[in-house]
């Protein structure tokens, strides 16, 4: 069988095995799949692009043994979780979030996003304060700051694949070739030199690019960027900024990479501007766009120091 006849991975290609459980949950009218583990005060942990809930594989077990209930999903469009034709916009994202917190039984969580998923985070501590007890955000500046650091050059340059991503079926397309790896190469580029050169990110590198391919998802994580494009001009943009002004009250983490090439530290480091709670900025030397990944000790020690 050639690369070009092989069949794409169902949903269940997602169900790894590991000190978790998996199941799926009903938030918002859409179905997410979670893997879950431990006891005690929920934490949500969200992933970002290109992955999927296994992003957070070190972070699971971690949170688990310290007395917490880690849960992390699937965003919409992306792993086990519906993909449905719609809702790719950043407040039903965070609504779906907020949903999870009472399909699991709680009034709030403490919220952990990285990338797209720390979007989702920050929007959900702004549009649903009450669903957010306390918030960490890595590799992602407040959707503010990240809108007005789009005037700098630098930052343009780091962001120039959300341009490509706004096509019509091409991006699509290339995620899922079989016989290119756009997912390593966009890992590679973004992420720190200690981590690229390990059996952890060729595997990283396996899971994503497979996980790409189930039917419908590249769809799902393609709408994500196209939405971001579409509302820097449209009403429903302008209304979503203006929202995104309520100041976050949650007690807040920052955690961002000093070599993240993807949203650079200068870009994410005014953030703190919309957070009116405590408030903590902390950055990773040698650290990529992926900390929880490159460095899982160090953010595991971090997120628990913070919660404690």
């Amino acid at each position: 069988m050639t690369p070009a006849d092989e069949e794409p991975p169902d949903a269940t290609s997602v169900l790894l095995p590991g000190p978790w459980t998996h199941r799926d949950l009903s938030a918002n009218g859409v179905r997410l799949h979670v893997a879950e583990a431990g006891e005690g005060p929920l934490v949500l942990l969200l992933h970002g692009f290109p992955e999927f809930w296994w992003a957070w594989r070190a972070q699971l077990p971690a949170l688990a043994a310290a007395g917490f209930r880690a849960v992390a999903p699937d965003l919409r469009g992306y792993g086990g979780s519906d993909k449905p034709p719609r809702g790719y916009d950043l407040p039903t994202a965070a609504a779906d979030v907020a949903a999870l917190v009472r399909a699991l039984g709680e009034q709030d969580a403490v919220v952990v996003g990285h990338d797209w998923g720390g979007l989702v985070a920050w929007t959900m501590a702004a549009l649903h304060p009450r669903s957010v007890r306390r918030l960490s955000v890595l590799s992602m500046a407040h959707p503010r700051q990240l809108r007005a650091a789009l005037r700098d050059r630098a930052q343009r340059r780091a962001l120039r694949h959300v341009l490509g991503f706004q096509l019509p079926r091409l991006p699509e397309r290339r995620l899922t070739r079989t016989d290119d790896d756009p997912v390593a190469e966009l890992l590679r580029r973004w992420a720190g030199p200690g981590w690229t050169s390990t059996a952890d990110f060729a595997l990283a590198v396996a899971r994503y690019r497979s996980a790409a391919r189930i039917p419908q998802a590249a769809y799902g994580s393609m709408e994500y960027f196209r939405w971001a494009g579409r509302s820097q001009i449209r009403p429903d943009g302008w209304r979503y900024a203006r929202r995104m002004a309520a100041p976050v009250t949650a007690p807040t983490l920052q955690l961002h990479g000093a070599l993240d090439t993807c949203v650079l530290p200068a870009s994410a480091r005014g953030s703190g501007r919309y957070v009116a709670g405590a408030y903590a900025w902390r950055e990773l030397p040698d650290v990529g766009h992926f900390p929880h990944e490159e460095v899982p000790d160090e953010v595991n020690a971090a997120l628990l120091d913070w919660l404690r």
